[in-house]
């Protein structure tokens, strides 16, 4: 096994402990068969659906403490993304990667703050821009402290609804950093593409993350789910947590 391999995995959102246990146990299981250290990403809060009625999540204090558990029940290191600056000293305090979402990839201050909190910063590259133009916001998280950086490549907008992938931003962010992960569950995405949520179809998913494979990408992020369709956030993009293990290992063999 390839354990070199950056692997990224859990739900969408925190829907309740039980959810998290369930993956989390699976996560585990995993990373015992196949050699692995898969991190577990779950959001607190969703701040960017598509509806103010869509479900959010837990919120801030409440999902850290859900995080920390898993952290100290299962020993997984964890991940989650933020949307404000204020937010970055607190979930530095718990998660091991502080994620910065697409359509914010460019606020400066949002870079700097998680910069500052030591933690590994992973910069998620916006459906408006090339892989080449991730060099400001990896320039603007290094020169505010950022010991590592990693850069994720989700799809570009193409049109009204829809994304597509151009595989070629992988090797040239990798001239950027050297860990750049692709994300095999977004970049599967219609925008709002579902009236009031965003659509999607997760058939396409192993086949974004073997083309990924191809092009070099270090790590792959994939957000899980026992049961998909009844998920509470990126139901049609999540894939069956059933199936991540065929995967896993398949994406970490030499």
């Amino acid at each position: 096994m390839n354990n070199k391999v950056t692997i990224i995995a859990g739900p969408c959102v925190i829907e309740s402990a039980e959810l998290l246990d369930t993956v989390a146990r699976k996560l585990v299981e995993i990373n015992a068969k196949l050699g692995t250290d898969i991190i577990f990403k779950a959001s607190f809060d969703k701040a960017n659906r598509t509806s103010i009625h869509s479900f959010r999540g837990p919120g801030l204090e409440r999902g850290l403490q859900m995080l920390s558990d898993v952290k100290s029940t299962y020993g997984l290191r964890i991940l989650t993304d933020i949307h404000e600056s204020w937010q970055a000293q607190p979930v530095g305090e718990v998660c091991d990667v502080i994620q910065i979402p697409a359509f914010l990839c460019r606020q400066t201050d949002l870079i700097a703050a998680a910069a500052k909190t030591g933690r590994t910063v992973n910069i998620k590259k916006a459906q408006f821009l090339s892989g080449r133009d991730m060099q400001f916001p990896v320039n603007k998280a290094q020169e505010s402290g950022a010991k590592e950086v990693w850069l994720t490549e989700r799809g570009n907008m193409m049109g009204y609804n829809n994304l597509v992938v151009d595989f070629r931003n992988i090797p040239d962010m990798l001239e950027l950093v050297p860990t750049v992960i692709m994300d095999c569950t977004h970049s599967v995405q219609r925008p709002g593409g579902a009236g009031d949520k965003t659509g999607g179809d997760r058939r396409f998913v192993p086949q974004m993350a073997l083309a990924a494979k191809a092009f070099g990408a270090t790590g792959y992020f994939f957000e899980v789910h026992p049961d998909p369709d009844r998920g509470l956030s990126d139901a049609a993009n999540m894939l069956e947590l059933d199936k991540l293990e065929a995967l896993v290992a398949k994406l970490t063999e030499d």
